[in-house]
């Protein structure tokens, strides 16, 4: 008998396309009629979702435009202000698989591109390509994430400047192959610059980009830290003990006081700044220190320099309303300064 051609695996990725049209009102809680193409079933490559996930508005709209259009979004913010979990919450909720790349100094071209390994076949040792990140995602309905896009090394940066271009194509010299991106391929990236470099010093390692790569980008948008009322939120639901009525005071001090260690910053006055993810291991200590100073220090204090220790000292007690005592609480629970 003939042979039998063989079936498609229902599972294999690259069978799968976006079937559902999602209401961004109803999902995102956003007034506006647009809406986004979706999957109707979830993939072990879909991040997990977040319910108490705060999303912001503009931001979020410039990500669905890029899954919608297939847009190329680079998301860029300060640290700690959520911009690879914000296209992670975004991403979950339309079930697209998302891969995210930590471009650091050790990703090379071969892990981008692919290389040749030597495999067993049928008892033999063989020579094979092995398909890299970038071949891998381009084939798949995913949305390749680039994270730390400004740490990338520059001979590293040009493998990717083709496929930033809007259906761009991507060739395996090795193996003669161009290879025609899946029409739910989607590419996005976050930095902490726009491709200028370290400029202020909070970002070491963080490159210039050659700004004809800049240019590819469709859509650049900012994420800034969220507004008082959202922030508290978001540590609230991390840190459940501080969602209490009891602790709502305590929160609120604890924002204010993240509030001005950004003033302090933009000011000159303090050398670092606290991010969202800083207040929540400030609420995470206190639970294990049970001191609110204490905690404040652990968790940013000793991050800045000696000489801004009155500067944290000022800002503490007109937020809470009494001395820091760092000394004192320090040394009383055998904590070294």
């Amino acid at each position: 008998m003939p042979d039998q051609p063989a079936q498609p695996d229902p599972c294999d990725l690259r069978l799968r396309h976006p079937t559902r049209q999602l209401s961004v009102r109803e999902t995102f809680g956003i007034a506006t009629n647009m809406t986004v193409p979706a999957f109707a079933e979830r993939d072990p490559h879909v991040p997990d979702i977040d319910p108490a996930y705060c999303f912001d508005p503009a931001v979020t709209l410039a990500l669905l435009a890029g899954f919608a259009h297939n847009r190329r979004v680079l998301l860029q913010g300060l640290h700690g202000s959520g911009k690879s979990s914000h296209i992670e919450q975004v991403a979950a909720r339309l079930n697209w698989p998302c891969l995210r790349v930590n471009l650091d100094g050790h990703i090379s071209r071969l892990d981008l591109v692919g290389r040749d390994a030597i495999t067993l076949r049928d008892g033999q040792q063989v020579t094979e390509f092995q398909e890299g990140i970038v071949p891998w995602a381009l084939q798949r309905p995913v949305a390749l994430v680039f994270d730390e896009y400004d740490a990338g090394r520059p001979d590293v940066m040009f493998v990717i400047q083709r496929i930033l271009e809007r259906d761009g194509q991507f060739t395996l010299l090795d193996q003669n192959r161009v290879l025609r991106p899946h029409p739910g391929f989607r590419i996005l990236a976050t930095a902490n610059t726009i491709g200028q470099g370290n400029l202020n010093g909070l970002y070491a390692g963080a490159q210039r980009l050659n700004h004809a790569q800049i240019d590819r980008w469709n859509i650049v948008a900012t994420l800034d830290y969220l507004p008082p009322a959202q922030e508290r939120a978001i540590v609230a639901a991390r840190v459940p003990a501080l969602g209490e009525a009891a602790q709502s005071a305590l929160l609120e001090a604890m924002v204010a006081l993240a509030g001005l260690t950004r003033q302090g910053f933009a000011a000159g006055d303090l050398s670092t700044l606290m991010s969202p993810r800083t207040l929540i291991s400030w609420g995470d200590n206190i639970a294990i220190f049970g001191d609110v100073g204490q905690a404040f220090m652990l968790a940013f204090g000793n991050k800045c320099d000696a000489a801004e220790r009155p500067v944290l000292a000022e800002y503490f007690q007109r937020c809470f309303g009494r001395e820091l005592g760092i000394g004192r609480a320090m040394s009383d629970a055998g904590v070294k300064l």
